[in-house]
């Protein structure tokens, strides 16, 4: 087995630990649980420097785009002030341009991206037109994170067409931006339009995203 697998199912004892902590409102555990969360998967995607086949390109991109989604964890667990969730929403966005840059450089264009891209911008103003009345001082920053995290999911799907990347290897890629993509869908659409009572689901599609892109860069052969 390679060595990244290993942290699989530690985020699938400590992912449920966060939600339960976050329902409960066990703002303390949260604080622990949710960038340990992260650092798993950190590892996981440090780990590839183990295999004797790999993409330093790969694995540093994904690196970089994971420290900077760590940031944006610490920041958003202070979400209630504004000054964080923006340092939230920048960080993330850093992180999502980490990781189009690195499916863009080792993707390829295909007829993928023509129908990733009709898809990502449909569902972008389905999804911006819903939270525009809501937004108020946030509206661009909203916007350009909505534009940003879909280039991100249409370079992912780019990695279909791509020598580099094996055919499971490219789906879990692709999946993964996906999730991550569902995942802050979930957040800003309660933030900025209806709470929804299951929106710590989101902590399952996140984790589960990110992860699936960290071992990726175990997969090169």
């Amino acid at each position: 087995m390679k060595p990244a697998w290993w942290t699989a199912p530690l985020l699938a004892v400590t992912v449920p630990l966060l939600v339960r902590a976050v329902i409960l409102e066990e703002w303390r555990r949260v604080y622990v649980l949710k960038p340990l969360c992260t650092l798993i998967v950190i590892a996981a995607a440090s780990l590839s420097f183990l295999q004797p086949e790999r993409s330093a390109t790969y694995a540093i991109g994904i690196l970089v785009g994971l420290t900077f989604s760590l940031a944006g964890d610490l920041a958003l667990m202070f979400e209630q002030r504004r000054s964080a969730l923006l340092a939230g929403l920048a960080s993330f966005l850093l992180a999502h341009v980490a990781y189009a840059v690195t499916f863009g450089v080792l993707g390829r264009p295909s007829w993928w991206d023509v129908l990733s891209i009709a898809i990502l911008a449909a569902v972008a103003v389905a999804v911006y037109r819903l939270l525009k009345p809501n937004l108020g001082t946030m509206q661009w920053p909203v916007l350009a994170y909505i534009v940003t995290i879909s280039v991100m999911v249409s370079r992912a799907v780019s990695t279909q067409s791509a020598p580099a990347f094996g055919a499971g290897q490219a789906a879990m890629v692709a999946s993964g931006a996906v999730l991550f993509y569902v995942s802050d869908a979930i957040l800003a659409l309660c933030r900025f339009w209806k709470p929804w009572r299951y929106r710590r689901i989101s902590l399952v599609f996140y984790y589960t995203g990110q992860l699936f892109i960290a071992l990726a860069a175990s997969l090169f052969e």
